[in-house]
């Protein structure tokens, strides 16, 4: 639990000091405009970075993780996606991973029971929460691209009528914003609740989840129940990007709060664990054709290296051979 208690207060802390510095401090342009912008400098410079770092490591070797049948005789059937082998195959895999978490999908959990007896469960759960949490937060960035714009474009207003078909409120409910508080709940009660992830886990685990919880509920908050000024929300986003920063009056001071743990979440992402977004395009493990029987990989990272033949190596110590009473070949 100690954990888990140190980021839950330190994100607290992130979502007060926004409402107390723009409330009593009147710092708006601060946390308006200073803070994202270098918030989006940060995040854009830190990603580039880390991309290009994992792009420019040697992959001398092909590494793919199999679990299928590979690439054999014409009357054996390849399994295409889990042992690829040429490119297509290998990017129908890594965007199978990317939307449906294939992976995740067949992970299993093992249990000891009396005997001793070791038994093994599936685990779909975790996959399910996984791909609702994933999905449901694309859709909301989706959603939330309507603020940067002035004309709000065909594709959002799709996904606004679907996430919010059910329209029992008034401003429109959302399923995604039910589904993210869910998954990410479960997350979070998952390792607290198990003790073999309670033991492996990081304050670095729990505190990605209880920020971007803490922005779920303060969005939600604003949206619901203490609601602001949307149009001049707007006007801002669409300043900050035309990069004219002027700050529209009539923006509550909870509004700053929700921008400041999103700039606080920018800032992290390029750092953390949360990099597997850009990650697992580059794996190896995934994104390399399994094919290393019908090809010869040669690793172009060695260096040359010079050698001799035996009849070189005993031109140059003959002698010393001679002296030592070793054969040679010549006299």
């Amino acid at each position: 639990m100690k954990k888990a208690f140190m980021p839950l207060i330190a994100v607290v802390l992130l979502a007060v000091i926004p409402y107390v510095a723009v409330q009593f401090a009147g710092l708006g342009f601060l946390f308006g405009v200073i803070i994202p912008y270098a918030a989006i400098a940060v995040f854009i410079g830190g990603f580039v970075y880390r991309v290009v770092d994992w792009a420019r490591s040697p992959v001398p070797f092909r590494i793919p993780t199999t679990c299928g049948q590979e690439k054999s005789l014409d009357w054996i059937k390849q399994d295409k996606l889990e042992s690829p082998s040429n490119f297509r195959q290998a990017a129908a895999r890594v965007l199978t991973e990317v939307f449906f978490f294939r992976s995740l999908f067949r992970n299993t959990k093992a249990e000891a029971h009396n005997g001793p007896k070791l038994a093994y469960g599936s685990s779909k759960w975790l996959w399910l929460a996984g791909l609702a949490f994933h999905w449901s937060m694309l859709v909301i960035v989706l959603r939330h691209y309507r603020f940067f714009i002035a004309k709000v474009p065909g594709f959002v207003q799709i996904l606004e009528g679907v996430d919010g078909f059910l329209d029992v409120t008034l401003p429109a409910f959302y399923l995604t914003n039910v589904i993210i508080l869910a998954a990410i709940t479960f997350l979070v009660v998952r390792r607290l609740l198990d003790a073999k992830m309670r033991l492996i886990s990081l304050p670095t685990d729990y505190f990605p989840l209880f920020l971007i919880l803490a922005i779920a509920v303060v969005g939600i908050f604003m949206r619901y129940i203490t609601k602001v000024d949307v149009m001049s929300v707007k006007d801002l986003m669409i300043n900050l990007v035309h990069f004219k920063p002027a700050l529209p009056e009539g923006i509550g001071a909870l509004f700053y709060v929700h921008l400041f743990l999103v700039c606080v979440l920018a800032i992290y992402f390029p750092f953390s664990k949360l990099m597997h977004m850009g990650g697992i395009f580059l794996s190896p493990t995934r994104n390399l054709s399994n094919d290393s029987r019908e090809k010869r990989h040669v690793n172009p990272w060695n260096p040359d290296v010079k050698t001799r033949t035996y009849a070189e190596y005993e031109d140059e110590f003959r002698d010393k051979m001679k002296k030592a009473n070793l054969p040679v070949e010549r006299k």
